[in-house]
């Protein structure tokens, strides 16, 4: 079996509703592992942070953290 490419944006052809969110996120307070993936099959997946990092002020200096190997899904 293949290790899968972490880099890319799809990690299945064809599927464009799941996404490696860490290729997706432009915000630096938002750090996300390499094999963390995000599935939305409402909404274009790629507008993660637009759709579920809500209330996430510079002005507050958050700062959102997931991990290497998670599997979001739609509505979490």
């Amino acid at each position: 079996m293949a290790i899968p490419d972490s880099k890319k944006i799809y990690p299945r052809e064809g599927d464009d509703t799941i996404v490696y969110l860490k290729n997706v996120i432009t915000n630096p307070n938002i750090e996300v592992g390499d094999f963390t993936f995000y599935n939305d099959f409402v909404n274009d997946p790629r507008d993660f942070e637009k759709n579920n990092v809500l209330y996430h002020y510079p002005i507050n200096h958050d700062k959102l953290k997931i991990g290497k190997f998670c599997s979001i899904a739609y509505g979490t």
